[in-house]
């Protein structure tokens, strides 16, 4: 029996999931590259560490760096020489939860917006937090500039604000639902790579939803919040995805 695939620490969730060549005349399926495989990437290319160190960091073997290293570079060549499009989704890995004392990384995923974004919460409170515009549930996760934030206790609202986004996206949207200490995401459309990053930092989503904030909270809180649990890729989203593969951590 083969031994199972130990799961890649990443201290940085992309905050762009999707590119593409601007003039392209093909119709050519996406590449995927693996959130792990575009962390390798940044830490050996960008951050200019070695094989070694990135292992260090992701806390896997060098030689697992390698081989992740060495397929991402080769899916970067072939979307640049092939004017082929990239997605950035799925992979067998785990989120930092900004805690390590030898992560050695100042924008972990739950540090980079901890000092911002972060909201006290007692232990006996959920927090709900929404796509928010103009009452309303925003039908885009990524594009959101706003969450409306409900703390619950005994099964009723004591209290909610509504949080700026300023003006991040995708990706590091995750990031600040985790540092509001959000336990469930209620949202219209949402992409698979949004979905791991969520899922990777437990948090619970409910997607597919419209209509009021407020209502869908309270429906939710009632049992009868009409959703989509199947809900996956939209209108941003090419052939060749698959959605939320990901099997590292609690879904």
């Amino acid at each position: 029996m083969s031994r199972p695939t130990k799961c890649r620490k990443v201290c940085h969730f992309p905050k762009v999931l999707e590119f593409g060549p601007l003039h392209a005349k093909n119709n050519l399926p996406p590449l995927r590259l693996t959130v792990d495989e575009y962390e390798t990437i940044r830490l050996i290319d960008r951050e200019g560490l070695s094989q070694e160190a990135c292992g260090e960091r992701m806390q896997v073997a060098r030689t697992t760096v390698q081989k992740i290293y060495e397929s991402a570079r080769r899916k970067l060549a072939e979307a640049l020489v092939e004017g082929v499009p990239l997605h950035i989704e799925g992979g067998e890995f785990r989120l930092c939860d900004g805690k390590s004392i030898d992560c050695g990384c100042m924008d972990c995923f739950k540090r980079q917006f901890h000092q911002h974004y972060e909201k006290q919460k007692g232990d006996t409170v959920m927090r709900i937090a929404v796509t928010y515009e103009n009452g309303q549930i925003f039908q885009h996760f990524g594009r959101t500039e706003q969450f409306k934030v409900y703390d619950v206790q005994d099964g009723k609202i004591i209290s909610s604000e509504v949080v700026s986004t300023n003006g991040n996206g995708h990706g590091a949207l995750a990031g600040i639902l985790t540092a509001l200490k959000a336990d469930t995401l209620i949202c219209g459309g949402i992409g698979g790579g949004a979905q791991a990053a969520l899922a990777a930092a437990g948090i619970r989503l409910y997607g597919g939803a419209s209509g009021e904030a407020d209502k869908a909270v309270e429906a939710l809180l009632n049992g009868e919040l009409d959703f989509n649990p199947d809900v996956h890729c939209d209108h941003h989203h090419g052939a060749g995805h698959d959605c939320g593969e990901h099997t590292c951590g609690n879904h």
